[in-house]
């Protein structure tokens, strides 16, 4: 058995919580690691954090200066060496389908570090990011270690909901991002890829804390329980508005912008069910896309949506944004959505789908001023590749 399989068949049967104790022991046996540390990152993806010492953890490294916070921005392994002695410490994304983990750090003697070892140890931290999202469903140990501080009950029912914060396939890059990262109650994101689609849904909640998460709750599961039934665009809306309205009798409603992507053209269909907006860079060019407005779900019985239609190019980026981002006023009382947001989305236009929505929400921090309240906000980013025919 070679070192590789060795390494992968030790991470397909550690133990869920053991993961890391299973990467470090082959690392050592077989490539002579002096040291192997696994880094997660937190909710805000701001720090990352040892799986170490749990519930509490070590101490946090920044994602924004750090040697292991450039491999977590690139995507790429980034090396750095010591003399004393001589050592070469590679940093490695842990990252699966696009959806950015952490880091895996690994100390090799000088002369063992070739560039062979390094991409052998980052398909590595590929496998082990691959396990610990399948530990996920049997430890709390990776999301424990995820957490800078505690999360609100809304907040830890809203992160349980979500399918990842970025996805990546040939036709397209996905990054999302919700804040305050932990205490969001309202606020959510949805997205389920096939062979020839892909379903996206931005949801804004009414109201606050438990009765918030519990009303997207209700709402997102309704919408994958008709997605999942096979049902049309337009149905799984109706489904969902049938299910808020039969639990609260329009006293509550949740605005969604559900939208279903056909890979292979670009063509899109749309529901536009309340306030969730959206943004096209094209060819440079920053402009919001008008949609025909709906009612929310749950607002009244038996509601009837219809589809609407766009298409998307090649090179296209869309950004969905909350109210909580476009409706934000600065201290002098100009909202987010009239000139900051266009220039919030131009001065990102470099940055990965993975990482455009941390970067609007540091940028909404600065327009709204320290003396108002923070409410739910929520970006999610688009880049539209499409398919070589």
């Amino acid at each position: 058995m070679d070192r590789f399989s060795a390494a992968e068949r030790a991470l397909r049967t550690a133990a869920p919580h053991e993961l890391l104790d299973a990467v470090r022991h082959v690392l050592m046996e077989h490539y002579q690691a002096t040291s192997v540390e696994l880094l997660m990152a937190d909710y805000a993806m701001t720090i990352l954090q040892p799986v170490a010492a749990l519930p509490y953890t070590a101490e946090p490294v920044s994602v924004h200066n750090s040697a292991p916070g450039r491999a977590f921005g690139a995507q790429e392994p980034y090396l750095r060496t010591s003399s004393h002695p001589p050592a070469v410490t590679a940093h490695l994304p842990v990252t699966v389908r696009g959806d950015r983990l952490g880091v895996l750090c690994v100390t090799l003697p000088e002369e063992t570090g070739t560039p062979d070892v390094v991409r052998e140890l980052q398909d590595v931290s590929e496998v082990l990011g691959h396990e610990i999202v399948v530990a996920e469903r049997d430890t709390d140990l990776y999301l424990q270690a995820r957490r800078a501080d505690r999360l609100t009950l809304a907040a830890e029912m809203q992160w349980q909901l979500l399918p990842g914060r970025s996805c990546s396939r040939t036709e397209y890059d996905l990054g999302a991002q919700l804040e305050p990262a932990y205490a969001i109650y309202g606020d959510n994101f949805d997205w389920s890829t096939s062979a020839d689609h892909l379903t996206l849904t931005v949801s804004n909640g009414m109201g606050e804390g438990i009765e918030a998460a519990l009303l997207t709750n209700l709402a997102i599961n309704a919408l994958r329980n008709a997605r999942r039934a096979g049902l049309s665009l337009a149905d799984q809306a109706c489904l969902a508005d049938q299910a808020i309205y039969g639990q609260h009798h329009g006293a509550v409603h949740l605005s969604v912008l559900l939208l279903r992507f056909n890979l292979s053209t670009g063509q899109v269909e749309v529901v536009d069910a309340g306030s969730p907006k959206v943004w096209r860079i094209r060819d440079g060019v920053v402009e919001p896309i008008e949609l025909e407005a709906q009612l929310p779900l749950g607002m009244f019985e038996e509601t009837i949506y219809t589809p609407q239609h766009l298409q998307v190019l090649p090179g296209d980026r869309l950004l969905f944004v909350s109210d909580g981002v476009y409706n934000v006023a600065s201290p002098q009382g100009e909202r987010y959505i009239q000139n900051a947001l266009a220039r919030a989305a131009t001065n990102t236009r470099l940055l990965p789908p993975s990482q455009v929505p941390r970067a609007i929400l540091q940028e909404l921090t600065g327009h709204r001023g320290p003396s108002q309240s923070e409410d739910d906000a929520m970006v999610v980013c688009l880049d539209w590749h499409g398919r070589e025919h």
